[in-house]
């Protein structure tokens, strides 16, 4: 795939991953010495998942996978395993302000994204940071509930995320329970998530990614996007017997990676797609549980199928 940059740029299947100028020389006591490539910043703002598989642990993995330096602002700290949540610790939202502010004072990450945040004390917070000044592209994972079931969204933070902080953002990225929780439909099948979709759009003036990874009676899981102008159907076959443990925060930590490598959103979205669907295809064995494959994630992709205009 051609990649039309002004600088050198690594791309694998369509991955992008800007890497700045590796040919120019400097001459240091007698020896040229090769410029280091300029990796692009991406800020994830997430709870901690110590079992590795979720959290800010997947999106640094897939920041790294994809070109680009992860950089963190913890939120919460979590006591879990791939079966179960079994304590949630929450930052204090001056804390995790500081650790915003410090990325950027010296890191200014090119595009941004929340994970878990847990209380509305957090999202004001994060909402009050991203109301001032010009801040990068913001990309919002409205973690609600683990895979195990544990919730990591408290009831009363709901109001505070979609009134605050989803008005700031440029996606947001719910799956189908997600969706009923934050704007009250029920999704059963792929012209249910179109209506979401616009739904999100219309209420909050950002695009909306609707996973529907957990649809019932289908043959592939497939995603709608729409951001106002263009929507699209993204699907590809389901991987039966894996773990999905880590796949939303990967999938939008991906997303990031490619608006802080320079995609247009759409771009970061498909690509994207194919990196979640090799990284769940090519997913390894730890113990008891499969585990995504955030370093494997472009040998051999899926059968994606992006449909610019989906009609049903």
């Amino acid at each position: 795939m051609d990649c039309p940059h002004d600088k050198t740029i690594s791309c694998r299947n369509g991955a992008l991953a800007r890497l700045g100028r590796v040919h120019d020389r400097t001459s240091t006591g007698g020896r040229a010495v090769k410029t280091r490539p300029q990796w692009p910043v991406a800020l994830t703002i997430a709870g901690s998942d110590s079992g590795g598989g979720a959290g800010l642990q997947a999106d640094l993995k897939t920041f790294a996978a994809l070109g680009a330096h992860g950089t963190v602002a913890i939120t919460c700290v979590t006591a879990q395993n791939p079966r179960a949540v079994v304590g949630i610790q929450a930052v204090r939202p001056e804390m995790v302000e500081r650790q915003i502010e410090a990325v950027f004072a010296e890191l200014p990450p090119r595009a941004v994204k929340t994970g878990m945040l847990f209380s509305a004390a957090i999202i004001r917070t994060v909402a009050a940071f991203f109301g001032k000044g010009n801040r990068p592209p913001l990309v919002v994972d409205p973690v609600s509930v683990a895979t195990s079931g544990a919730q990591l969204l408290k009831p009363a933070a709901v109001r505070v995320l979609l009134e605050e902080l989803l008005p700031r953002a440029i996606l947001v990225t719910p799956n189908l329970d997600e969706v009923r929780l934050l704007i009250g439909l029920e999704v059963r099948d792929v012209e249910d998530m179109r209506r979401a979709a616009r739904t999100f759009h219309q209420r909050f003036g950002c695009a909306a990614l609707i996973k529907g990874g957990h649809l019932r009676g289908v043959s592939e899981a497939a995603d709608i996007f729409y951001d106002g102008r263009e929507e699209l159907l993204l699907s590809a076959p389901f991987v039966r017997g894996v773990s999905t443990h880590g796949t939303g925060c990967t999938y939008s930590a991906a997303i990031t990676a490619g608006l802080a490598s320079g995609a247009t959103l759409s771009q970061a979205v498909v690509r994207a797609k194919d990196f979640i669907t090799n990284a769940i295809a090519s997913s390894y064995a730890c113990g008891k549980f499969t585990v995504l494959n955030h370093q494997n994630t472009f040998a051999s992709f899926a059968r994606r199928k992006a449909k610019p205009g989906f009609k049903v």
